[in-house]
């Protein structure tokens, strides 16, 4: 359990273990963490824990700003979810590219009486600071919590804006740091500053979070919980899901995609725990789904079984060539991809998807 400063005293966890950031290594970054703005030390949430947040002191107004990110032609369109106060904005199924600025993953907020929670923050500094005015219009309630479903370009470059311009607490999986402290994270960040300049640039850096937990982390805040759900190592090391109650609505981020063709070619993706992770995602049967790509859904079962359908596929075809050590491009032509060729990703990201699964099963076969 832990509190918000003022709220009283917590046996478990006293009130300075709340809004405080790491101060990680910066060894071998090159400056992409944020210099200066560290709160403290990181305080690790363990498994299991449930916080229950009182909010008997308001935090300070936040400022004003007009946009200190270079603009955008992508508009963001809020859409509600019927009959509740949560809200989201879907980017486009494609991968990140100059034709779509980077706008490729969804992210959602949810309005209570006591304040506002956001889940993941877009792929530019640009995108995060259009979602923080997209949410200043639809409510006046300060935002109190930033929740990363994972730490992949495409949800958390936007964080920079809300680092910046809020007093929001930062929140994911204890995994994030294994991917802030990597190459891959100062690999990726020079990719996307050539590929999607102006939007990414010298200016952009990665954000900690300023709390992590291991397991399961339940907020609660103006009468609403959000259960945090740790599915990975998935399609990343961190994986995490909010379910919003009331209302059963579930921020799956992108161990569910809608048909859209996942991305799983990553050193760090895991198919066979990610199959597990969605039977998590099964059993809690949400009303209201919100994937991280592709189209929200109130038929839940479906947008979990195509992502679902698409692993146990590709991991099929991929066992059966290692099986019988067919070499690795004939058994991709023989494959029939006719059920998802033409799906958004589809051409950019299924060969690297079949050719990692395949690896990792000739791989078991030797152990």
């Amino acid at each position: 359990m832990f509190e918000e400063p003022g709220c009283g005293h917590s046996a478990s966890h006293p009130r300075h273990t709340h809004r405080v950031t790491a101060s990680p290594s910066r060894r071998g970054m090159n400056g992409i963490l944020a210099r200066g703005r560290q709160r403290g030390r990181h305080a690790a949430i363990g498994a299991g824990i449930v916080a229950a947040l009182c909010l008997c002191a308001a935090l300070p107004a936040q400022a004003k700003t007009s946009a200190p990110y270079p603009s955008i032609d992508e508009p963001l369109h809020v859409q509600r979810v019927a009959g509740t106060d949560v809200y989201y904005v879907l980017g486009h199924p494609a991968v990140p590219a100059q034709r779509n600025e980077g706008f490729t993953s969804n992210a959602g907020f949810v309005v209570t009486q006591a304040g506002t929670v956001v889940f993941d923050t877009l792929g530019t500094p640009s995108l995060g600071f259009a979602l923080l005015q997209a949410i200043r219009k639809t409510t006046n309630q300060p935002i109190r919590y930033v929740i990363l479903s994972h730490y992949h370009a495409d949800h958390i470059y936007g964080l920079q804006a809300f680092k910046d311009h809020t007093r929001a607490t930062i929140i994911a999986q204890q995994k994030a740091y294994d991917y802030i402290h990597s190459l891959t994270a100062e690999q990726r960040l020079a990719q996307r500053r050539q590929a999607l300049a102006p939007w990414v640039n010298q200016n952009t850096r990665v954000v900690a979070p300023d709390i992590t937990f291991s397991d399961r982390l339940t907020l609660k805040l103006g009468g609403v919980a959000f259960r945090l759900i740790y599915a990975g190592p998935a399609h990343s090391p961190s994986d995490i899901m909010m379910l919003v109650e009331p209302g059963s609505v579930l921020f799956a981020g992108d161990i569910v995609q809608n048909h859209r063709i996942p991305a799983m070619d990553g050193p760090d993706v895991d198919t066979a725990n990610w199959l597990k992770g969605l039977e998590t995602v099964r059993k809690l049967n949400p009303h209201f789904i919100i994937p991280g790509h592709g189209e929200p859904s109130n038929d839940a079962l479906s947008a979990i079984d195509f992502t679902h359908g698409y692993l146990v596929y590709v991991r099929r075809q991929m066992k059966q060539a290692a099986d019988d050590w067919e070499n690795f491009d004939t058994a991709y032509q023989q494959a029939d991809w006719s059920k998802y060729r033409g799906l958004p990703a589809f051409n950019a990201v299924n060969k690297r998807n079949a050719y990692r699964v395949y690896l990792d099963m000739e791989q078991a076969l030797t152990q």
